[in-house]
């Protein structure tokens, strides 16, 4: 791999989607091979960004939870195919639409609606609120759609899915997503709240001037900050619904996950067996939006692309992220960023992936 090409392919994709500031971060089953980052991870300071900053995870945590539900499932601790009452004792399923089970949750195959999330965050240093998931469940946990047909991305299979790990484990997901997945790893630099001396990524948004003070109204007290060099910054923040969204830290990390992904048969098994693994990547629902598989999605367009791949983002406020793997080529390969919009990252994926071939 030629460093310098690849430093230059992330500045020309960063610098053609205004991208603040870039970590990327290639892996294969037996470790990271190559690091990078360009731009500023903080803007008012002219801080560049570097491999070790912490940023949002936002849904790229699915693949997390998802690794630690099948994890369960493989240790007999829950059955992936019975209906999720079973677990939730007041679980009330819908009387035309259907019962789930924790399988179609994390396919979302469950026919569950997807709310913007808008307002599921909080700053730094603020209190959970205890009732926050009793009311989005009780107004959003009931399919609304046939259970088991066409899939549809929904954040609200992610937070069952997380209960159910609760009710099974009598722990908190954060602990359940640690131990199972995050501690094995070695994903020590990743968690549901800030480290305290790692770097941050400062997360920004291109969004006009005129239409500042109806964001500030839209989301929670606090979270909207500065302007800075045409971009508007956000405050630290985190994001409720650890199940869904809740990780926060280094590309390294997310690479060391989305190469659990990528082992073979020859390949030590740290968290999943060889056919766990199969199973969560093989794309088994079809969508209009993404296909999916057990956290992991393709879009239809690119079913037929050679090398085959699967994906996951991770978008909200002020980040936008990418985590691809090639299981044919045991490689895996993760971009972080600190902007709100998106941008090239299939062209980056597929340059990247290039510059690899012997």
């Amino acid at each position: 791999m030629n460093a310098e090409h690849v430093h230059q392919v992330m500045e020309d994709i960063a610098a053609d989607g205004k991208v603040p500031g870039m970590s990327i971060a290639i892996a294969g089953p037996n470790g990271v091979l190559h690091a990078d980052a360009v731009g500023l991870a903080d803007l008012a300071e002219g801080r560049r960004a570097t491999i070790d900053d912490q940023y949002l995870w936002f849904s790229m945590s699915k693949i997390a939870t998802a690794t630690a539900a099948v994890r369960l499932h493989a240790d007999s601790l829950l059955d992936l195919d019975t209906p999720i009452g079973t677990y939730l004792s007041d679980y009330r399923p819908h009387l035309q639409n259907g019962h789930p089970t924790t399988r179609q949750l994390l396919t979302h195959t469950a026919g569950l609606g997807n709310p913007l999330p808008i307002r599921w965050v909080r700053r730094e240093g603020e209190p959970v609120d205890p009732a926050w998931m009793d009311r989005v469940l009780a107004k959003h946990g009931t399919p609304r759609k046939a259970v088991g047909a066409q899939a549809a991305y929904s954040n609200i299979g992610y937070l069952l899915a997380a209960r159910v790990m609760e009710a099974v484990t009598r722990r908190p997901i954060q602990d359940c997503v640690t131990e199972a997945v995050l501690e094995p790893l070695g994903m020590h630099s990743t968690g549901y709240e800030y480290g305290e001396t790692a770097p941050r990524s400062i997360g920004y948004g291109r969004i006009p001037r005129a239409t500042v003070p109806l964001l500030r109204l839209a989301l929670p007290r606090g979270i909207l900050g500065p302007r800075v060099a045409g971009q508007t910054a956000f405050q630290p923040f985190l994001v409720d619904g650890a199940g869904y969204g809740g990780l926060v830290g280094s590309v390294t990390d997310a690479a060391r996950l989305a190469a659990a992904h990528v082992a073979g048969s020859s390949d030590a098994h740290t968290v999943l067996s060889d056919d766990d693994i199969r199973t969560m990547r093989a794309i088994t629902e079809t969508g209009k939006r993404f296909d999916h598989g057990i956290g992991w999605f393709r879009k239809p367009a690119d079913a037929e692309r050679n090398p085959a791949f699967v994906e996951h983002y991770g978008t909200g406020a002020g980040f936008w992220n990418a985590m691809r793997i090639y299981p044919s080529l045991g490689l895996a390969m993760v971009a972080m960023t600190n902007t709100t919009f998106a941008w090239g990252h299939d062209r980056l994926f597929t340059r990247l992936e290039e510059l690899l071939r012997p």
